[in-house]
């Protein structure tokens, strides 16, 4: 089947489908006229390789995974622990964020205070008329 082909069964754009074609993850025959041809049953891994990636798994460790899910010796239990894994992973960046968060909120109080103490020891500041006084006596 043709890319569009693909694209239109799968609900994977042809964008998509090229990007994984090009980093090996999907595997097309090119025809004389240029034109990729996908076995059937791309459909199936084109998927898979999608939701893995709106999980948030890299092309890396999606390809690591292939080759068991085209095998079919991809069980259950080894994807839910792969979530897990991610799970673990996208915790982590949350635990991460927060700290760059209240790092933020800290150097924030930070300068305010700074500010304010620069403030408080600078002289008041002389307007026109209060330096024209001055300058006559």
């Amino acid at each position: 089947m043709r890319i569009s082909e693909l694209a239109r069964r799968s609900g994977v754009s042809a964008n998509r489908l090229r990007r994984y074609e090009a980093q090996g993850l999907l595997k097309a025959r090119r025809l004389d006229s240029g034109y990729r041809e996908f076995a059937e049953g791309t459909e199936r891994e084109a998927v898979f390789i999608a939701m893995s990636r709106d999980l948030g798994f890299t092309l890396a460790r999606i390809a690591e995974v292939l080759p068991r899910y085209r095998s079919g010796r991809l069980t259950v239990a080894d994807m839910e622990a792969l979530m897990r894994e991610r799970i673990a992973e996208v915790d982590a960046e949350i635990a991460a964020r927060r700290a760059l968060r209240r790092k933020l909120v800290s150097h924030i109080a930070w300068l305010r205070e700074r500010e304010a103490r620069r403030a408080a020891a600078a002289p008041a500041p002389r307007n026109a008329f209060t330096q024209a006084r001055r300058t006559r006596r």
